[in-house]
């Protein structure tokens, strides 16, 4: 049983990830902003699963504000003495012409998706390194080198931000017997909420500019054309898998990073050629000990 904590764990991957950790015997903090946001839907869920003896339970945690994450990850030492496996999974997706978003919006974006994971690093990661063992997951998106449609920037922006900061982070953690897993999911456009719950554009004027002329119906083009690159059994709950299976693998055999993605979009071989790259400069550097944890 490995003591797992999980960032955004109300709905989508992060719920998913959450319920099946638990299934395969771990003590899950399942984290989520308000426990009692949506009539208390996703904090039921959890105590429905720990009604079935399961290992979990909810975690009040707001990615955005410093004093909860420090606070949530006190509370998970406080009742399990430790955290064996960190689960960055907090996030918020955007949609619509990216001049119609604020300067706000995006930093707001940018906030969530990769100063959140920041805040969270820095509250966990001592207790870690004074274990020397662990491991970080990083549920990133093939959208940070795969194909890339339009109207998605401040978004696409926000998690290349999170998986240059997973990268280096890796390096900086091996030594002290910490690995590093991230996992990719592609464009899964049903099956959560995450395209749902997207934001729009604050400057609605902008936002209608682009509704007429060169731009007309490209918007819902590219949202129904993507939808129709999944398969019909495209499954979101394989992202949850991958991480179940991630976790179960020895130390120094995880991958660095895990594709799901059924609509191929390109990114696991573009990632490939980029880690294959970030390997041999730390080769050449003398550094190459770093892509590996040490015991």
């Amino acid at each position: 049983m490995a003591t797992i904590l999980i960032t955004g764990a109300s709905s989508g991957f992060g719920a998913m990830t959450a319920e099946a950790l638990a299934r395969d015997g771990h003590r899950v903090f399942a984290s989520m902003r308000d426990p009692a946001a949506h009539g208390g839907a996703p904090a039921a869920r959890v105590a429905s699963l720990a009604a079935e003896d399961l290992a979990i339970e909810t975690v009040s945690l707001d990615v955005t504000d410093e004093a909860s994450v420090t606070a949530a990850v006190q509370t998970v030492l406080d009742c399990a003495g430790g955290i064996d496996v960190l689960i960055h999974n907090a996030g918020h997706m955007v949609f619509g012409p990216t001049e119609a978003f604020t300067a706000d919006q995006l930093a707001d974006l940018y906030n969530i998706n990769v100063l959140g994971t920041q805040r969270v690093n820095r509250a966990a990661l001592p207790h870690m390194r004074d274990v020397g063992d662990g491991l970080v997951v990083w549920i990133g998106s093939s959208s940070t080198r795969g194909g890339t449609p339009p109207f998605f920037a401040p978004y696409f922006a926000a998690k290349a931000g999170m998986d240059a900061l997973a990268q280096s982070y890796a390096l900086e953690l091996s030594r002290f017997g910490i690995e590093t897993s991230i996992v990719v999911p592609g464009a899964f456009t049903g099956g959560t909420q995450h395209f749902a719950h997207a934001g729009a554009p604050a400057d609605t004027a902008r936002a209608d500019a682009w509704r007429v002329g060169p731009y007309e119906g490209v918007a819902e083009h590219a949202l129904s054309r993507l939808a129709a690159l999944e398969p019909s059994d495209a499954d979101p709950s394989a992202v949850a898998r991958e991480i179940v299976r991630i976790v179960a693998l020895p130390k120094g055999h995880r991958p660095f990073r895990s594709h799901i993605d059924p609509s191929q979009d390109g990114a696991e071989i573009v990632n490939g050629v980029a880690d294959r790259v970030r390997a041999q400069l730390l080769e050449r550097i003398g550094l190459a000990d770093l892509l590996r944890p040490q015991p």
